[in-house]
């Protein structure tokens, strides 16, 4: 007994180092896994692949509306005859009405010719209404499906105000969502832009180039910063006192198209007397438009005479 006693004594420092080799001889061994490491270990890199989003071009392609294409548009309000064309049918058949009134004019152009809308989203009211502006303004949702459907079938929409007695800048905010959509440009129309105790139909509106250039500063900046092509500013004239101090209009921002609409109807000659008298002082930089009615012009230019006015020819043709 003493003698085993003995034994184990001297036995186990030798199996103290056996098991210190081991270990140390297992952790040499052991396989650098990052996984099975410290959880404070970095983690490797994820592989990053960005494409930038597509750069929003114009229907027809491009992001420069003029020179390079004309534009022809149905006038009017969604669902209101007694507006303008564009109300006399429903989406799909507006799309294919200005296809066809488009393609009238491809074989004089001589650019490509696209289909437009000319939406009045803020309509002139006999009635003050709720807040007293004359101007019943449509909802932006309810203008959505007009927009889309134009959209996919490579049509431009163009929204008109027609303010009462609010302002341009005001109402044009209202359809900011709207307007940062490439297809989407402005109308401003003097004629329903009243001073205060006018009313409409009383007297023809007007509006002073500052609060023009306004909308021009908005528009412009909103169209930069969203990185959309140019985007048309479209004002309405057919008298020289509708747009006040006219020669002070700011026309030279690249991001829009500043063009005056001859918005005049009559006798042949009447709506040439109106054309040539909107052409005296105008400012530089601007593209010019031109309007034919169905029913109060005696007679409605054809496509060819359309396009044969002087001095300048209409780039964008609108018909209510």
């Amino acid at each position: 007994m003493a003698r085993a006693a003995t034994w184990l004594r001297h036995l186990l420092p030798l199996l103290g180092c056996v098991l210190l080799l081991c270990g140390c001889a297992s952790s040499a061994a052991a396989p650098l896994d990052p996984a099975a490491g410290s959880s404070s270990a970095p983690a490797s890199p994820a592989a990053t692949t960005s494409t930038p989003p597509p750069v929003p071009e114009l229907p027809g392609g491009g992001r420069t509306l003029f020179p390079g294409r004309m534009m022809v548009a149905l006038y009017g309000h969604p669902g209101a005859p007694a507006l303008g064309v564009l109300g006399e049918q429903g989406t799909a058949a507006s799309v294919q009405r200005a296809r066809d009134l488009a393609a009238q004019y491809a074989p004089f152009a001589g650019e490509p010719v696209v289909p437009a809308f000319e939406i009045i989203a803020t309509v002139a009211s006999a009635a003050p209404g709720a807040d007293g502006d004359y101007s019943a303004e449509s909802r932006p949702e309810d203008l959505l499906p007009w927009v889309d459907a134009a959209a996919e079938a490579g049509v431009y929409v163009v929204l008109d105000l027609q303010p009462g007695r609010s302002d341009f800048l005001t109402q044009a905010r209202r359809y900011t969502d709207l307007l940062r959509r490439p297809n989407v440009g402005l109308a401003l129309d003097p004629e329903w832009r009243l001073r205060p105790g006018q009313k409409h139909r009383v007297q023809v509106g007007s509006v002073d180039a500052a609060e023009v250039n306004a909308v021009v500063t908005w528009l412009a900046d909103l169209n930069r910063e969203a990185r959309l092509p140019q985007k048309l500013l479209m004002l309405h004239q057919f008298q020289p006192q509708m747009i006040r101090n006219r020669e002070q209009l700011v026309t030279d921002r690249d991001e829009l198209s500043v063009l005056l609409h001859a918005d005049g109807f009559g006798t042949r000659g009447a709506k040439m007397e109106t054309w040539n008298r909107l052409h005296q002082g105008v400012p530089p930089g601007v593209t010019w438009g031109w309007k034919n009615f169905y029913d109060e012009d005696r007679p409605m230019f054809g496509p060819a005479e359309t396009l044969a006015v002087g001095p300048g020819r209409p780039v964008f043709v609108s018909y209510q």
